[in-house]
């Protein structure tokens, strides 16, 4: 085994050791508005679920330069998101949302996409999305580096979900249809691939 102390690393490194190995992580697609109306899109995988009731989802987004990036401030100041799931439809226009814009610029302008109304809050969703969930923010933390702030970590309550009536079934996500992308490492992205099934020990 390769042995190595974090601490002895520097952040790309330790950067590169992580993301090479949490694989797949889920993709979140976040719509967050700024206080001046301007829609921000922005894809991260630091991203899961943390509880059911209340239904929870976890974003980290890391800051640049010890600064918040648009989605974090945007939520921070307006406590609400839309958080939509990356899939082979839409992962071409989701990858496109990683460019580093200005606060003054809409990634919008790079993609494809359609907004739609949301319910429960108000920044739009995207239409090119089989799942989205409305969502507010519940909790913040951030995380630091000794006194250097390095990372926004968001916890978003889900107020209403969008589901395409192509994957839900009865209460159940049909993932086949879904088809959901995951992130590994560099540029690389992964399908659902071979799946199988182990029974729970009772």
């Amino acid at each position: 085994m390769k042995k190595l102390r974090p601490e002895e690393l520097t952040q790309k490194e330790n950067y590169k050791l992580l993301i090479g190995s949490v694989i797949p992580r889920p993709i979140a697609l976040v719509t967050t508005q700024s206080d001046s109306g301007l829609l921000n899109i922005a894809p991260f995988s630091f991203f899961n679920i943390v509880s059911s009731n209340p239904p929870i989802l976890s974003i980290a987004v890391q800051r640049v330069n010890g600064e918040p990036k648009d989605t974090a401030r945007n939520i921070l100041q307006n406590k609400e998101a839309v958080v939509h799931i990356v899939d082979t439809d839409n992962v071409e226009d989701a990858n496109q949302t990683a460019a580093l814009l200005g606060p003054d610029e809409s990634e919008m302008d790079r993609t494809e996409f359609e907004t739609v109304n949301s319910v429960e809050v108000s920044v739009p969703g995207l239409k090119q999305s089989k799942v989205r969930f409305e969502a507010v923010l519940k909790e913040y933390v951030v995380i630091k580096n000794g006194d250097q702030p390095v990372s926004d970590l968001l916890l978003l309550e889900i107020k209403y979900y969008h589901f395409d009536e192509a994957i839900y079934d009865n209460g159940y996500i049909i993932k086949d249809e879904l088809g959901a992308v995951s992130r590994l490492a560099g540029n690389d992205y992964a399908e659902i691939g071979k799946t199988f099934t182990i029974e729970r020990p009772q």
